[in-house]
Protein backbone atom coordinates (compact mmCIF):
# COMPACT_ATOMS: atom_id res chain seq x y z
CA UNK A 1 0.00 0.00 0.00
CA UNK A 2 1.00 3.59 -0.55
CA UNK A 3 -0.15 5.86 2.24
CA UNK A 4 -3.21 5.45 4.41
CA UNK A 5 -5.83 6.81 2.02
CA UNK A 6 -7.95 5.10 -0.62
CA UNK A 7 -10.49 5.98 -3.30
CA UNK A 8 -13.26 3.39 -3.76
CA UNK A 9 -15.11 2.97 -7.04
CA UNK A 10 -18.56 2.98 -5.48
CA UNK A 11 -21.59 2.26 -7.66
CA UNK A 12 -24.22 1.61 -5.00
CA UNK A 13 -24.34 -2.12 -5.65
CA UNK A 14 -23.53 -5.09 -3.43
CA UNK A 15 -19.95 -5.59 -4.55
CA UNK A 16 -18.82 -1.98 -4.36
CA UNK A 17 -20.47 -1.56 -0.94
CA UNK A 18 -18.60 -4.59 0.35
CA UNK A 19 -15.39 -3.15 -1.10
CA UNK A 20 -16.07 0.15 0.61
CA UNK A 21 -16.46 -1.64 3.94
CA UNK A 22 -13.23 -3.51 3.24
CA UNK A 23 -11.39 -0.26 2.50
CA UNK A 24 -12.69 1.23 5.74
CA UNK A 25 -11.00 -1.61 7.65
CA UNK A 26 -7.72 -1.19 5.75
CA UNK A 27 -7.21 2.57 5.45
CA UNK A 28 -7.41 5.58 7.75
CA UNK A 29 -9.16 7.84 5.23
CA UNK A 30 -11.47 6.68 2.44
CA UNK A 31 -13.15 8.66 -0.34
CA UNK A 32 -15.67 7.37 -2.87
CA UNK A 33 -16.36 7.98 -6.54
CA UNK A 34 -19.37 7.03 -8.65
CA UNK A 35 -19.90 7.35 -12.38
CA UNK A 36 -22.95 8.64 -14.20
CA UNK A 37 -22.55 7.21 -17.69
CA UNK A 38 -26.19 7.15 -18.74
CA UNK A 39 -26.79 3.68 -17.34
CA UNK A 40 -30.35 2.36 -17.34
CA UNK A 41 -29.81 1.01 -13.80
CA UNK A 42 -29.32 4.52 -12.43
CA UNK A 43 -31.15 3.42 -9.26
CA UNK A 44 -27.70 2.36 -8.05
CA UNK A 45 -26.55 5.97 -8.03
CA UNK A 46 -29.63 6.99 -6.04
CA UNK A 47 -28.76 4.35 -3.43
CA UNK A 48 -25.24 5.66 -2.84
CA UNK A 49 -26.09 8.47 -0.34
CA UNK A 50 -28.28 6.12 1.70
CA UNK A 51 -25.51 3.55 1.84
CA UNK A 52 -22.91 6.10 2.87
CA UNK A 53 -25.19 7.31 5.67
CA UNK A 54 -25.74 3.72 6.76
CA UNK A 55 -22.04 2.93 6.78
CA UNK A 56 -21.34 5.98 8.92
CA UNK A 57 -23.44 4.40 11.66
CA UNK A 58 -21.33 1.25 11.71
CA UNK A 59 -18.17 0.84 13.81
CA UNK A 60 -15.86 3.88 13.69
CA UNK A 61 -16.31 4.35 9.95
CA UNK A 62 -17.86 7.80 10.22
CA UNK A 63 -14.47 9.28 11.08
CA UNK A 64 -12.80 7.52 8.16
CA UNK A 65 -15.27 8.37 5.41
CA UNK A 66 -14.26 11.41 3.42
CA UNK A 67 -15.61 13.17 0.35
CA UNK A 68 -17.91 11.49 -2.15
CA UNK A 69 -17.57 12.31 -5.85
CA UNK A 70 -19.76 11.61 -8.88
CA UNK A 71 -18.17 11.98 -12.31
CA UNK A 72 -20.22 12.25 -15.53
CA UNK A 73 -18.95 10.06 -18.37
CA UNK A 74 -21.17 10.70 -21.35
CA UNK A 75 -18.90 8.85 -23.77
CA UNK A 76 -20.21 5.38 -22.91
CA UNK A 77 -23.83 6.36 -23.54
CA UNK A 78 -22.85 8.09 -26.78
CA UNK A 79 -21.10 4.94 -28.02
CA UNK A 80 -24.07 2.82 -26.94
CA UNK A 81 -24.73 -0.64 -28.29
CA UNK A 82 -25.13 -2.27 -24.87
CA UNK A 83 -28.13 -3.38 -22.85
CA UNK A 84 -26.96 -1.25 -19.92
CA UNK A 85 -27.37 2.00 -21.85
CA UNK A 86 -29.82 1.15 -24.65
CA UNK A 87 -33.19 -0.59 -24.90
CA UNK A 88 -31.76 -3.97 -25.87
CA UNK A 89 -32.53 -7.55 -24.93
CA UNK A 90 -30.16 -9.07 -22.40
CA UNK A 91 -28.73 -12.08 -24.20
CA UNK A 92 -25.48 -13.56 -25.47
CA UNK A 93 -24.08 -11.54 -28.35
CA UNK A 94 -22.55 -12.82 -31.56
CA UNK A 95 -19.08 -12.02 -30.15
CA UNK A 96 -19.53 -14.49 -27.30
CA UNK A 97 -20.09 -11.78 -24.69
CA UNK A 98 -23.41 -10.82 -23.09
CA UNK A 99 -25.10 -7.69 -24.41
CA UNK A 100 -24.62 -6.16 -20.93
CA UNK A 101 -20.90 -5.82 -21.65
CA UNK A 102 -19.93 -2.13 -21.89
CA UNK A 103 -16.64 -2.03 -23.84
CA UNK A 104 -13.85 -0.39 -21.87
CA UNK A 105 -16.07 0.62 -18.96
CA UNK A 106 -13.75 -0.49 -16.17
CA UNK A 107 -10.74 0.90 -18.00
CA UNK A 108 -12.42 4.31 -18.26
CA UNK A 109 -13.57 4.11 -14.64
CA UNK A 110 -10.06 3.33 -13.40
CA UNK A 111 -8.48 6.03 -15.53
CA UNK A 112 -11.00 8.60 -14.26
CA UNK A 113 -10.61 7.47 -10.65
CA UNK A 114 -6.82 7.61 -10.93
CA UNK A 115 -6.98 11.16 -12.32
CA UNK A 116 -9.26 12.19 -9.45
CA UNK A 117 -6.98 10.41 -7.00
CA UNK A 118 -4.01 12.29 -8.43
CA UNK A 119 -5.68 15.60 -7.58
CA UNK A 120 -6.74 14.30 -4.17
CA UNK A 121 -3.32 12.86 -3.30
CA UNK A 122 -4.63 9.27 -3.29
CA UNK A 123 -2.73 6.42 -4.94
CA UNK A 124 -4.78 3.44 -3.70
CA UNK A 125 -7.85 2.61 -5.80
CA UNK A 126 -10.36 -0.04 -4.70
CA UNK A 127 -12.73 -1.76 -7.13
CA UNK A 128 -15.23 -4.61 -7.05
CA UNK A 129 -13.97 -6.36 -10.18
CA UNK A 130 -14.21 -10.13 -9.93
CA UNK A 131 -12.92 -12.91 -12.17
CA UNK A 132 -14.94 -15.63 -10.44
CA UNK A 133 -18.45 -14.25 -11.06
CA UNK A 134 -17.77 -11.87 -13.94
CA UNK A 135 -20.17 -12.88 -16.74
CA UNK A 136 -17.21 -13.20 -19.08
CA UNK A 137 -16.40 -9.48 -19.09
CA UNK A 138 -12.75 -9.17 -20.19
CA UNK A 139 -12.26 -5.88 -18.29
CA UNK A 140 -12.98 -7.65 -14.99
CA UNK A 141 -10.04 -10.03 -15.29
CA UNK A 142 -7.14 -9.67 -12.87
CA UNK A 143 -4.68 -9.49 -15.77
CA UNK A 144 -6.60 -6.54 -17.23
CA UNK A 145 -6.79 -4.69 -13.92
CA UNK A 146 -3.12 -5.12 -13.10
CA UNK A 147 -2.06 -4.10 -16.63
CA UNK A 148 -4.22 -0.98 -16.24
CA UNK A 149 -2.59 -0.23 -12.90
CA UNK A 150 0.84 -0.45 -14.54
CA UNK A 151 -0.26 1.86 -17.35
CA UNK A 152 -1.63 4.37 -14.83
CA UNK A 153 1.62 4.24 -12.87
CA UNK A 154 3.53 5.09 -16.02
CA UNK A 155 1.06 7.68 -17.28
CA UNK A 156 0.84 9.55 -13.99
CA UNK A 157 4.53 9.12 -13.14
CA UNK A 158 3.67 7.79 -9.69
CA UNK A 159 2.76 4.41 -8.26
CA UNK A 160 -0.93 3.52 -8.60
CA UNK A 161 -2.29 0.42 -6.87
CA UNK A 162 -5.67 -1.11 -7.72
CA UNK A 163 -7.01 -3.28 -4.89
CA UNK A 164 -9.64 -5.87 -5.88
CA UNK A 165 -10.64 -7.71 -2.69
CA UNK A 166 -13.40 -9.68 -4.46
CA UNK A 167 -11.31 -10.83 -7.44
CA UNK A 168 -11.29 -14.53 -6.54
CA UNK A 169 -14.61 -14.74 -4.63
CA UNK A 170 -18.00 -15.99 -5.71
CA UNK A 171 -21.13 -14.18 -4.55
CA UNK A 172 -21.58 -16.41 -1.50
CA UNK A 173 -18.06 -15.55 -0.36
CA UNK A 174 -18.81 -11.87 -0.95
CA UNK A 175 -21.79 -12.08 1.39
CA UNK A 176 -19.59 -13.87 3.95
CA UNK A 177 -16.94 -11.16 3.67
CA UNK A 178 -19.56 -8.50 4.38
CA UNK A 179 -20.57 -10.38 7.51
CA UNK A 180 -16.94 -10.62 8.63
CA UNK A 181 -16.39 -6.91 8.03
CA UNK A 182 -19.52 -5.46 9.60
CA UNK A 183 -21.60 -8.28 11.03
CA UNK A 184 -25.34 -8.54 10.59
CA UNK A 185 -25.82 -4.73 10.46
CA UNK A 186 -23.70 -4.51 7.30
CA UNK A 187 -25.38 -7.52 5.68
CA UNK A 188 -28.79 -6.03 6.48
CA UNK A 189 -27.74 -2.67 5.02
CA UNK A 190 -26.59 -4.35 1.80
CA UNK A 191 -29.85 -6.28 1.54
CA UNK A 192 -31.98 -3.24 2.30
CA UNK A 193 -30.30 -0.50 0.28
CA UNK A 194 -27.99 -1.77 -2.47
CA UNK A 195 -29.27 -2.18 -6.02
CA UNK A 196 -27.47 -4.73 -8.19
CA UNK A 197 -29.87 -5.12 -11.08
CA UNK A 198 -29.42 -4.53 -14.81
CA UNK A 199 -33.00 -3.24 -15.01
CA UNK A 200 -32.46 -0.85 -12.11
CA UNK A 201 -35.47 -2.22 -10.24
CA UNK A 202 -35.76 -1.49 -6.52
CA UNK A 203 -38.30 -4.25 -5.79
CA UNK A 204 -37.55 -5.80 -2.39
CA UNK A 205 -36.61 -9.47 -2.03
CA UNK A 206 -35.10 -11.53 0.78
CA UNK A 207 -31.70 -11.21 -0.91
CA UNK A 208 -31.96 -7.51 -1.78
CA UNK A 209 -33.44 -5.14 -4.35
CA UNK A 210 -33.84 -5.92 -8.04
CA UNK A 211 -36.12 -7.20 -10.78
CA UNK A 212 -35.44 -10.79 -9.72
CA UNK A 213 -34.96 -12.13 -13.24
CA UNK A 214 -31.93 -10.46 -14.87
CA UNK A 215 -28.51 -12.19 -14.74
CA UNK A 216 -27.25 -9.84 -12.02
CA UNK A 217 -30.26 -10.59 -9.80
CA UNK A 218 -29.99 -14.34 -10.39
CA UNK A 219 -26.31 -14.28 -9.47
CA UNK A 220 -26.99 -12.29 -6.32
CA UNK A 221 -29.94 -14.48 -5.27
CA UNK A 222 -28.05 -17.74 -5.76
CA UNK A 223 -25.06 -16.39 -3.85
CA UNK A 224 -27.27 -15.28 -0.97
CA UNK A 225 -28.98 -18.65 -0.80
CA UNK A 226 -25.61 -20.44 -0.76
CA UNK A 227 -24.33 -18.06 1.91
CA UNK A 228 -27.41 -18.60 4.12
CA UNK A 229 -27.19 -22.38 3.71
CA UNK A 230 -23.54 -22.55 4.79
Amino acid sequence: MIGDTALVLFSGGQDSTTCLAWALTQFGHVETVGFDYGQRHIAELAARPRLIDGLKRLSNWREKLGADHVLPINTLRAIGGTALTDEMKIEMGSNGLPTTFVPGRNLIFLMSAAALGYRRGISNLVGGMCETDFSGYPDCRDETIQATARALTLGLARKTIVHTPLMWMDKAATWKLAQELGGKPLVDLIVRETVTCYAGSATEHEWGRGCGTCPACNLRRKGYEKYRAA
